[in-house]
């Protein structure tokens, strides 16, 4: 199955109102972010710095009056430059380009599950700059396989978890994680629909370079389409 197939089925859904952070927050109090290397005001403050990402996002949200900055699916970013997980290599092998969708918002915020499936694995990924805890799921719509991973949880998040246990469509699985344990980000949900994990557990690439682009371009959906936003 490719990506283009999946996309157009788990676009239909779309309009049940789909979530995957607290239900509660109505879609029109999101509103996107441009966090790539053409936004200008990222050169304001040290992007190194967790505690001036919060600032600079909730600066964002309160000046927009909003609760939710969304974005970021196929984004070319210079912020995993801070870290040498990311930004070791050539300049064409360097892990920038954004594979999922961020919503910023605070610790604590209650992760949903966006459809119904089954807990495939989980991880605390430890890395500096990494997903810190995270969990995937694995679904089955239509015949059609697929997955989708929550990173940047909370510790206690992966708490009482087992593999193949049951998850229903919108129940709560987890908790944003603080900078402290969710990889030394300003809190929030990374969300990221694969569809084939290629044999990893815990743990997938949320970013990838020039070099692999069109392969996870391939493997992986637009989160904004299936959430509609």
């Amino acid at each position: 199955m490719n990506s283009k197939t999946l996309s157009t089925i788990l676009s239909q859904l779309s309009t049940k109102g789909l979530n995957v952070i607290d239900a509660t927050i109505p879609k029109t109090d999101y509103i996107a972010i441009d966090l790539s290397k053409a936004n200008l005001d990222l050169e304001t403050f040290d992007i190194s710095s967790s505690k001036a990402w919060e600032h600079y996002v909730t600066n964002y949200l309160n000046s927009q009056n909003k609760q939710v900055a969304f974005g970021g699916y196929l984004e070319h970013r210079n912020l995993y430059n801070r870290s040498t997980y990311f930004s070791s290599q050539s300049e064409t092998e360097q892990r920038n380009i954004h594979l999922g969708l961020d919503l910023w918002c605070p610790a604590e915020t209650p992760v949903l599950a966006c459809f119904e499936g089954t807990i495939h694995s989980f991880k605390n990924n430890t890395n500096f700059g990494d997903y810190g805890p995270a969990i995937i799921l694995e679904h089955n719509i239509n015949n059609h396989s697929f997955y989708t991973l929550y990173g940047h949880l909370s510790l206690a998040s992966l708490k009482g978890l087992k593999i193949g246990d049951a998850v229903a469509q919108g129940e709560t699985i987890a908790y944003l994680g603080e900078a402290s344990v969710n990889g030394d980000y300003a809190p929030h949900l990374h969300f990221q629909i694969i569809i084939d994990m290629q044999n990893n557990t815990g743990d997938y690439p949320g970013v990838c370079s020039l070099n692999t682009l069109e392969f996870y371009k391939s493997n992986t959906i637009n989160p904004e389409l299936v959430l509609g936003l």
